[in-house]
């Protein structure tokens, strides 16, 4: 890709930082100077950086990965959802809930029941309910709609995060680095460029700035997203990583806990149990349509019910 010329970046005010007294020292090689208290960005180290980034990004759609884009701060969530959208790629802008990547299994199965509760409407069980069953279960469609909707086609965990504001959204990142996830973000100079792998130093408050980076993104992705269409013309492609013989079985478990955690928390170590194991291509059987419908709708009155239940869970 080219690089995005100086004057680009200084129109869309990318150059403006923070106060100095909210900076972060390790921005410190970034910043090009301070005027009336507020640090200036260095727009050549910007481009660098912004160049190395896009290039990343090529390669990795390139692959046929996926790339999720977090941004659900006020200035940013419109413009991520308007771009990021046609391109097909999973996208968070209205809050991260905690454990999204780290207890991703979970998070698959709120899916799934999604669209059983779309099979519902459409095979004639919701028509059986009653008003307030109806009533109940469509409020918990539109709230998983809501948080899930953007990530129902992500069966896997995806293969990067671009970061809009890492402060706002350190337990996505912090996530994304437990599971050794690249990551992308613009840093601010109240940000910690250590804790990202690609990051581009950059005004993450303004929207013009934000809408110049996320427009290099995406201009990277199609672009990846092209060469991966040749490849496949040429016949030296690699398979998708979406569409492989895992399919959307392939999500993240939570991992065994040690005998030393174990013997701390007071539970006896397993000494014959044995693991359940299944024949190969053996499926477990298929939830009739009155257990679907007794568990969307269990769940929907227990969140009724319990009125801690329509707040906000609580991150973790």
């Amino acid at each position: 890709m080219a690089r995005i010329e100086f004057d680009t970046l200084l129109d869309a005010g990318v150059h403006f930082g923070h106060l100095r007294r909210k900076w972060n020292p390790n921005m410190a090689p970034y910043i090009f100077a301070e005027k009336k208290g507020i640090h200036i960005i260095d727009l050549n180290k910007t481009a660098v950086k912004l160049e190395e980034a896009a290039n990343a990004m090529r390669q990795i759609t390139r692959s046929g990965k996926k790339v999720l884009f977090v941004a659900t701060k006020k200035q940013a969530k419109d413009i991520v959802t308007a771009k990021v959208k046609p391109t097909g790629m999973p996208y968070v802008t209205e809050r991260w809930s905690g454990g999204m990547l780290t207890n991703f299994g979970t998070i698959r199965r709120a899916i799934k029941k999604m669209s059983n509760i779309d099979r519902m409407k459409v095979d004639g069980t919701f028509e059986n309910m009653s008003k307030r069953e109806r009533l109940q279960v469509s409020r918990q469609r539109e709230k998983m709609e809501k948080n899930l909707g953007s990530i129902a086609d992500l069966t896997r965990l995806p293969s990067a995060l671009f970061i809009v504001d890492i402060v706002k959204e350190h337990i996505a990142l912090a996530e994304a680095r437990k599971l050794g996830i690249p990551t992308f973000a613009m840093v601010d100079t109240n940000s910690d460029p250590s804790l990202v792998d690609f990051p581009i130093p950059a005004n993450d408050d303004a929207t013009k700035s934000i809408e110049l980076i996320v427009d290099t993104m995406i201009a990277a992705i199609l672009e990846g997203t092209e060469e991966r269409k040749r490849d496949k013309d040429s016949g030296t492609a690699s398979p998708d990583e979406d569409t492989d013989e895992e399919g959307e079985e392939a999500v993240a478990e939570k991992p065994a806990r040690k005998p030393a955690a174990r013997k701390a928390a007071g539970e006896k170590p397993a000494t014959d149990e044995k693991p359940a194991t299944t024949e190969p291509g053996a499926e477990a059987p298929a939830a009739t349509e009155a257990s679907v419908k007794e568990e969307v709708t269990a769940e929907a009155g227990n969140a009724d019910a319990d009125p801690e239940a329509q707040g906000e869970e609580p991150q973790a």
